[in-house]
């Protein structure tokens, strides 16, 4: 497999136990008071690329197709960027990072990532986004936030769409990563494949804390917004 068209892709923990609950609550529960502690684990994800990423750059969260945003009613990946970027203000107060979350299109419905091959995922996601305005991305540096990260082929699509705008760029942060998943994986040589699927190298994870002893906060404050189409 060709090596990913981001730089960089890093995760706050790994997509299971309590972290899996809190994210299948705010995502399908609607429990909105979670949203403000998952977004403070995102920030420390984040906070791993602060060493070598931009100073500057366009944080765009992954988006949802029209019918997607309808049926669910928000963007949970708008809503961790959001509370994301509010630590991130404090933490690194230098970073200058920018929501940007219209940006990006989802110009078709895909099925859903679950229980689909490497390949299949691939080819389910391929073509699937688009760039709203590539003004706004040419020559400047992406990070990409999502909720999870599987085999990455969600994240490849989107930054190929980005690249392929003039993006100068692509860096991803994703708040759990699966056992399929690559976290701390970097375009040259971080990762092994194997049968098309990213293993991880032991070597290059960067997990920020384990999300089993993590409080997901009690705020009730949630960012709704018009889907981006």
């Amino acid at each position: 497999m060709a090596p990913p068209p981001f730089a960089r892709a890093v995760s706050y923990g790994a997509y299971e136990g309590r972290m899996r609950e809190a994210i299948h609550a705010l995502k399908y529960d609607r429990l909105y008071a979670v949203s403000n502690g998952l977004g403070e684990m995102l920030a420390q994800a984040i906070a791993q690329l602060a060493a070598e990423a931009p100073a500057e750059m366009l944080v765009i969260p992954v988006p949802l197709h029209r019918s997607k945003y309808a049926q669910r009613g928000f963007n949970q990946s708008r809503a961790l960027a959001a509370a994301a970027l509010k630590s991130l203000r404090k933490s690194h107060p230098q970073w200058r990072l920018t929501l940007a979350s219209r940006t990006l299109l989802r110009q078709r419905a895909t099925e859903s990532q679950a229980g689909l091959t490497s390949r299949q995922r691939r080819l389910n996601v391929r073509g699937a986004f688009q760039v709203s305005d590539p003004a706004r991305v040419a020559a400047q540096h992406i990070l990409i936030v999502d909720d999870i990260l599987t085999t990455g082929a969600t994240a490849r699509a989107a930054a190929q769409a980005l690249i392929e705008a003039g993006a100068a760029s692509v860096w991803v942060a994703t708040l759990a990563r699966t056992q399929r998943g690559v976290d701390g994986f970097r375009r040259h040589g971080a990762a092994r494949f194997y049968d098309g699927i990213e293993e991880e190298d032991p070597t290059a994870v960067a997990s920020a804390a384990d999300p089993r002893r993590a409080d997901f906060g009690s705020s009730h404050s949630i960012v709704h917004e018009q889907p981006s189409f």
